[in-house]
Parts: C-alpha cells; sequence; structure tokens
C-alpha cells in the first residue's frame, strides 16, 4: 500500500486553482510533502465554498480547472514524485437543481431512474422546504407564478430564482393555458399535482421527506449501499484511482452511512489493495475504529485531543473552572448541560428524525403485543439517544455486533439508574429492536429502525456537543475542539504516552491532525489558549479589569446584559487566540482586519450557542448589542484597553508559541501520517469557519523556507513569524522521508525526566532495530514575568534516563548537526536555548 510519509491539505475553491496548486508543487517538494491533500474535487453548487455540496459526481468542477486542470496538476505531482489523496463524499449531494440527478427526482418524481439513489421517504410525497412562508401565504402574496424554465424552455413553477420542474403529465397538451395562469387556485392545483410539495424551511425540522446530513436541508442522502447507487457515484473516483492519478481518498462522514463496513469493504474491493484510504470519524475517549475496516485509520480528530494531555496544566485546570464558575454566578454542571443540549437537539432540530424512530417503534410494538403507551416509547427513545456516550453503533440488517451489544447494555444499565429512567418495558422493547430480537414478521421495520437510529444518533452528539455545548461553556475553548470530551476530565502526560502506544499499535497509519477545515480554531490559538490552565487566577483578574474597562459598552435589554459576564470571558478569550503575536495596539489597519474576521465569528459563536438567538430565530437585538461591543473591543480609539490587552498577552503569547512548536514535534514524530493543512507549517490563528478555510499566503510561505535555516540561534523574529515552526517542520518531513519504517514501525518509548524541571518536559523516543530518534520538548512554559523566547532558561537541573537500547550510542542533532556520545542519562541543561531537541542515532 502507498502509505504517506506526510500530507499537505489544500482547500480548492475561493480562488485556488488545479493550476495554482500545481505551482505550489516545487515548494511542497522542497517542504518536504510526500502527498497533496486535496478538498473535494468534483463539481458543486455554483456558489459553493468547500465542495461538499456535490452536484456530478462523474465531473471535475470546471471553476477550479475542470479535467484538463486536475490532469496538469497529477502531471506537476507525478513528475516532482509526489502522491496525491481525494476527500470523497459518499453520504450525500446537494439537494439543488443543479444536480442533474436530484432535478430529475423532481421532476419525475418515483418514477425517475434516480428515485432510489437518494435516501427519500416515498411514502409520501418529496419535500422541498426552501419557501420563506407556507406555500399557500407565498401563493397569496404572489410570490410563486408559473413560467417557462430558460434552461429547458419547459414550464416550471417558479419561486423567485428557482424554477422548479413539474410533472410532465401535469402540464403536455396544455402547456399554454399554464403559462398564462394567474389564480392563486389553480397554480395551488398544479402545485398539487406534483410529485413534490413546496414547504417552508422553518418546517424542515419536522417535516422532511428526505434524509439530510446533520440539519443541513440542502445537502441529501445518497443510498451508496446500492451496488447500483455506488458504481454511478464512485466510477469517476475509481477511474482516477486505477488509472494511478490519485493515490489514497480520504472518505467524509463515514457514520452517515447505512452500512459504513459494507460500503468501505466494496470501497476497498473496487479501489484495489495498494490503495490509501482514511475515515472522517470521531472516536470517544477510549474508543476505536472496527478492527474489521479495510482503511488505515481515521483523520485525527482523537489526536488533536490527544494533544491537550501534553499541553494542559492539569494541576490548575480546577482553578479556571472554578474561576469560570463565579463568572457564571453558579457552578457549571456539564453533565445537566450537554443533557440539557442533546434534549434540545432530539426534541426540536431533529423532531422530524425521531418521529421517524418513533413511528417505527409503535409499529414494532403493535406487532409485538407490547402495551406500551406512545409517550412510554417516546420517553424510551428520548433516553437513549441523550443517552448515548459514542457517535454510534454499526449494526447492520442481521443485528448489532456483540461489542455494540455489550455497549448499548451499558447504556441501558445506566438510563435505568437516572432519576429520569422511562419505563423499562420501553427500554426493553428497543433494546430487542436494535438487537434483531424481534419476530420474523416485524425485522424488516426493525432493521430499518436500526439503521435510522445509527444515523441518527452522530448528528445528534455533534450538534449537541461541537455545534452547541462548545459554544455555551467557555472555561477554555481550546479544550472545545472536535473530538475533544464534553465533560471535566483529568489531563495526564502518561495517559498520552499510552495513547500513542495504542495509536501504533492499532492505526500506526493513520492521519494525525492539528489544524482542519472543520477545527474550530488553528492549531496555534489553540497552544496559546491552552496556556490558560496554567494561570487561571490571573487570566481571572485580567478578564474582570477589562471588563470594567469597557462596562459602558454593555447594553441592558429586557433579558438581560449584552454581553453577560460569561459572554465576555469567551470574547476576551477567543480575541486572546486569534490575535497576532506581532500586532500592536496603535495599528489601525491590522485591527480593522481583524475586526472584520472576528465579528463574523462572534455572530456564529452566538447562534451556535442558541441560548438568546439562532440560526432559526434571530435576536436581532442581541446580537447587534454584542457586535457592537466587539466592535469596540478592536476600535483603535479604545487604547486603554488596547494597551493593556497586548501588554497582558504577551507571556501568553509566548507560551503559546512554545505549546505550538511542541505539538508540531509530537505531530511530526509520533504515530501516524502527520496532515499539514495549509498554511499551518507557519502560524494559524484561524478562528471557525469560514476563517479557518482562508487562504494563506503562499508566497510568504516559500520566501520563509528559502532563507537560512533558524536552528542554531532562534530569533524573537523566527518565533514570531513562524519561519521557526516551518523549518523545524521542514526537517522532520525529511527526516520522516528517509527512514519511514522508523516512523511507521518503531516502538514508542516514553522516557521520563527527574530534576527540578521534569513537569516542564515531554520526552519519547522512536526505536526499531536500526534506527533511533529522540524526541525532547518543553511543556508547561508560561511564565507572567517573562515574554522572551531566546534568553530564558528552560531545563536547568533536569536530567533523561535512558533505556539500555538508546544508551552508549553516537547521537546526531537533527537541528544542529552536532553529534554527541550519550551515556545512559541526558543533561538538558547542555542544551538550554534551543527550541527543541531531535537526536537521531548514527
Amino acid at each position: 500500500m502507498n502509505i504517506p510519509t506526510s500530507t499537505y491539505r489544500i482547500q480548492f475553491r475561493n480562488g485556488m486553482t488545479f493550476d495554482r496548486a500545481a505551482a505550489l508543487v516545487p515548494y511542497l517538494q522542497r517542504f518536504g510533502i510526500s502527498h497533496l491533500y486535496a478538498s473535494p474535487i468534483f463539481t458543486a453548487t455554483s456558489d459553493s465554498t468547500h465542495g461538499y455540496d456535490v452536484t456530478h459526481t462523474s465531473e471535475i468542477e470546471p471553476a477550479i480547472g475542470g479535467r484538463e486542470g486536475f490532469d496538469r496538476m497529477v502531471s506537476a505531482l507525478k513528475k516532482a514524485g509526489l502522491g496525491l489523496i481525494l476527500d470523497i463524499v459518499p453520504n450525500h449531494m446537494a439537494a439543488s437543481l443543479e444536480n442533474p440527478w436530484w432535478r430529475d427526482v423532481v421532476e419525475q418524481g418515483e418514477n425517475s431512474r434516480y428515485a432510489r439513489h437518494f435516501d427519500i421517504d416515498w411514502s409520501r410525497r418529496l419535500t422541498l422546504p426552501f419557501l420563506g412562508d407556507t406555500f399557500e401565504e407565498a401563493v397569496a402574496k404572489g410570490e410563486i407564478s408559473v413560467k417557462r424554465d430558460p434552461q429547458t424552455a419547459k414550464p416550471a413553477l417558479v419561486y423567485y430564482d428557482s424554477y422548479y420542474p413539474l410533472a410532465p403529465q401535469s402540464w403536455q397538451g396544455r402547456e399554454e393555458e399554464l403559462l398564462a395562469q394567474r389564480d392563486p387556485h389553480a397554480i395551488a392545483r398544479l402545485h398539487d399535482e406534483q410529485p413534490w410539495q413546496l414547504t417552508c424551511w422553518r418546517e424542515a425540522a419536522g417535516n422532511l421527506s428526505y434524509r439530510r446530513f446533520f440539519e443541513i436541508t440542502g445537502l441529501v442522502g445518497v443510498r451508496v449501499e446500492d451496488k447500483t447507487v455506488f458504481d454511478d457515484t464512485h466510477r469517476l473516483i475509481l477511474e482516477l484511482v486505477h488509472s494511478g492519478a490519485v493515490d489514497g481518498l480520504r472518505v467524509d462522514h463515514i457514520d452517515g452511512l447505512a452500512d459504513p463496513k459494507a460500503y468501505l469493504d466494496r470501497l476497498r474491493e473496487e479501489a484495489g489493495p495498494e490503495c490509501y484510504i482514511t475515515v472522517e470519524k470521531i472516536l470517544g475517549k477510549g474508543e476505536h475504529l472496527p478492527e474489521d475496516w479495510p482503511v488505515s485509520g481515521t483523520t485525527g480528530y482523537e489526536f488533536i485531543a490527544a494533544l491537550s494531555d501534553v499541553l494542559v496544566d492539569d494541576g490548575n485546570i480546577a482553578a479556571l473552572r472554578q474561576a469560570y464558575d463565579r463568572v457564571v454566578g453558579e457552578p457549571v454542571d456539564l453533565k445537566t448541560e450537554l443533557r440539557n443540549a442533546k434534549l434540545l437537539m432530539a426534541d426540536r432540530n431533529f423532531a422530524g428524525e425521531f418521529t421517524t424512530l418513533l413511528k417505527l417503534a409503535q409499529a414494532i410494538a403493535a406487532d409485538e403485543n407490547a402495551a406500551l403507551s406512545e409517550d412510554e416509547l417516546r420517553s424510551a427513545l428520548r433516553e437513549l439517544l441523550v443517552a448515548f456516550p459514542v457517535y454510534r453503533t454499526y449494526g447492520t440488517a442481521e443485528g448489532l455486533t456483540a461489542a455494540d451489544d455489550e455497549l448499548l447494555q451499558r447504556v441501558i444499565a445506566r438510563i435505568r439508574l437516572d432519576e429520569n429512567a422511562p419505563p423499562p418495558q420501553a427500554l426493553n422493547l428497543l433494546r430487542c429492536t436494535l438487537k434483531g430480537d424481534v419476530a420474523q414478521e416485524v425485522s424488516g421495520v426493525a432493521a430499518t429502525f436500526r439503521t435510522r437510529f445509527q444515523q441518527l444518533t452522530g448528528p445528534l452528539m455533534a450538534k449537541s456537543v461541537e455545534d452547541t455545548l462548545f459554544f455555551r461553556q467557555n472555561m477554555d475553548l481550546a479544550l472545545n475542539e472536535v473530538g475533544a470530551e464534553p465533560l471535566p476530565r483529568t489531563f495526564s502526560i502518561h495517559r498520552f504516552h499510552s495513547e500513542m502506544q495504542t495509536r501504533l499499535e492499532r492505526q500506526p497509519d493513520a492521519i494525525s491532525s492539528t489544524s482542519t477545515h472543520d477545527t474550530k480554531r488553528g492549531e496555534d490559538a489553540r497552544a496559546r489558549l491552552y496556556a490558560l490552565t496554567e494561570a487561571p487566577e490571573l487570566w481571572a483578574e485580567c478578564v474582570e479589569r477589562w471588563r470594567k474597562i469597557n462596562q459602558h459598552k454593555v447594553t441592558l435589554l429586557d433579558d438581560g446584559p449584552a454581553p453577560r459576564a460569561s459572554g465576555a470571558w469567551m470574547l476576551y478569550q477567543a480575541l486572546a487566540g486569534v490575535w497576532p503575536p506581532t500586532l500592536e495596539a496603535q495599528d489601525a489597519a491590522s485591527l480593522k482586519a481583524l475586526e472584520a474576521r472576528f465579528v463574523v465569528f462572534v455572530e456564529k459563536a452566538l447562534r451556535e450557542a442558541k441560548l438568546r438567538t439562532d440560526w432559526g430565530d434571530s435576536n436581532e437585538e442581541y446580537e447587534s448589542a454584542v457586535l457592537d461591543y466587539t466592535r469596540h473591543l478592536l476600535s483603535p480609539d479604545n487604547q486603554p484597553f488596547l494597551q493593556d490587552f497586548s501588554d497582558t498577552l504577551q507571556p501568553f503569547i509566548r507560551a503559546g508559541l512554545i505549546n505550538s512548536l511542541t505539538q508540531a514535534v509530537i505531530k511530526l514524530t509520533a504515530p501516524g501520517v502527520p496532515d499539514i493543512y495549509q498554511g499551518s507549517e507557519t502560524l494559524n490563528f484561524s478562528l471557525v469557519d469560514p476563517d479557518n478555510r482562508r487562504e494563506p499566503d503562499f508566497a510568504q510561505l516559500e520566501r520563509l523556507l528559502a532563507e537560512d535555516e533558524p536552528f542554531a540561534a532562534p530569533t524573537e523574529e523566527s518565533w514570531r513569524s513562524g519561519q521557526l515552526k516551518q523549518h523545524v517542520t521542514a526537517r522532520l518531513l525529511h527526516l520522516r522521508q528517509d527512514k519511514p519504517s522508523l516512523f511507521r514501525e518503531g516502538a514508542y518509548l516514553p522516557l521520563e525526566a527527574t530534576g527540578r524541571r521534569e513537569e516542564n518536559v515531554l520526552a519519547f523516543a522512536r526505536a526499531d532495530r536500526e534506527e533511533a530518534l529522540i524526541v525532547i520538548s518543553p511543556r508547561l512554559a508560561f511564565d507572567e514575568h517573562h515574554d522572551s523566547l531566546t534568553h530564558h532558561p528552560r531545563w536547568a537541573d533536569t536530567t533523561i534516563m535512558l533505556p539500555e537500547r538508546l544508551s552508549g550510542h553516537r547521537w546526531r542533532n537533527a537541528l544542529s548537526g552536532d553529534v554527541i556520545v550519550l551515556d545512559d542519562r541526558i543533561d538538558l541543561a547542555a542544551f538550554e536555548g534551543g527550541a527543541c531537541i531531535l537526536l537521531v542515532r548514527e
């Protein structure tokens, strides 16, 4: 199999084309990348900024260069010896009239050849929830009419710029009559003759006839479990793999599929044994990919979570939590907060999916002669969904696997002991249904229930945690990341070592990520905010002082101040994470540019929290008040705050840059395939999307890499520009290419530090029979009295003991080139002034 030694993720669209990517190949080659990792490249909706809303699975997006541009990029990659990994989207396509399959389904209904390509409930008319009001209101307002479609010249029902094709039998033979029609009642009758019905977008959550991606009604589920559908959607993908143009596939949202293992088995069979395949999958703590999946691993969110064990100060996090509780006004019970977020999702945002499951459960209960009321079944289903601790199980038509059944039993046992426990008979029925332990007559209904239940638990978890709870509870935003645990836990360097050993054993070829197009903030913002756990009292004092400075901009509304104290805590912390390390408080132009990005983030954060405003029901007065407060923070006229904020932030900036280098070194040397997200080789202080999908300054990246290597004596400038991080990354990328077996198969050996600064060191080695690498990096480096990155000792009076297999050898410093001989220990004082220590056995 073609296993990458590293990948470089590029976001296409928004100006990035195949030809521009091809022009970057010399940089990527010089940098040390083995594979370009491309966001979706197939034709998507005309206004797509990301490519996950695919409209043509057998066409490469013309706007980024089409097939010819793609071939030119592949040629450039191959000439440089680089491979290509594609991000593919098997779970969904765009529910857009630009999608010819979807358009055909709208026009032909169940008679369309693509009617079974999409996951549609054909027991009723296809719902098209794209109106601003009900259909009746839209007609009464004159917003809907009959016109000729400019693309097809056929009559269509028109709503603003959307032309909905009419079923042929509803207009053929009376075309001119319909086109002259202005009577609202006649339009309503024509609408009733269609295999679809236009509805208000607000009704989608509770009344949708097709499976969607999460809450996005513009993305319709695809039935890739059907071989015909698989073949139709993967024809071009497989052609590119078989031709040698594509070396690997990243499978988006694997948990959305009806049967992920069956899909992956088919994909592996069709793509062949040499194709590198990874899956986007969120793993909870202690959870692992099913061992029988024919993939190399995940795309690395669990790796991001593991890094927090190294960079969070567990001894001080309780103090930070207490400070946050004081700001909120009461102790935060995260277990209750998580339950409330899940209940909101189940009761409101996924009401339609919930109702579908409830109806299926009622049908099974009736056939099983179970004397259960609708309310009892509703309560049991609700509690089971809310209590589910992982994204999903992987049952099939035959029932659950032994491991999933064991998980289900544990969940149900906990529910029965809970104060909200539903009737045990109802829980038992749901357990039997999920297991497949039901009468033969309802086995098909049970299988449908099982599939729908499994396809719902993932979105419910994601939207509850990542897109609700993580915008409500803001003790430390660095911990509010995709893949992170939503409940309080301890952080331990020993657990990190254990997880890396498990990673080597279970998925040594999985992708290791630190930033992606979906992370809540860039890796360097996260690295800086980890440092808050080292200085909780200082941070709390600062926030209190800043709130007083800006108190006159707080607006008192009927439902309370805007922002509240807890909201201000979030704003100051988010601003601390995104603040450029070289930004001066008097730089009006840079402050304006930062404000433009930050305001978009704040609006999204307020709506995702779903407390005083929401995407579906925005509170304009509240949003305006908070956004005005936010703009004031970054106003050049607000110098008392800006000077204080900038000065106070300097030790956090210093600690964050050290953390940043440490997490980069870990990613490049620990088990897994490191991915560099575009621009993150220097510094990535991005906010949540769309901010994290902005194109970096590639010309600047190339200039920095071309300059002299800053290893011998790192300067403040090389730290703060990200050049040091970039050059260390490049050196390790080339080392990975020189020693692929060491990094892929070499043992992971935790090393223990002793002495005065033992808590401030992370050390481990990678070793096989012939080669070895010792990695030593700083951690917990915050010091409020120092902001210098070049003149501060880190490891005085600290030693690392070496096991027998590492002692008594000559070692070369991978950064400086110096050669030393080590006996059974390393005296770290000898390396003071260096950014980190990387020793390669000679």
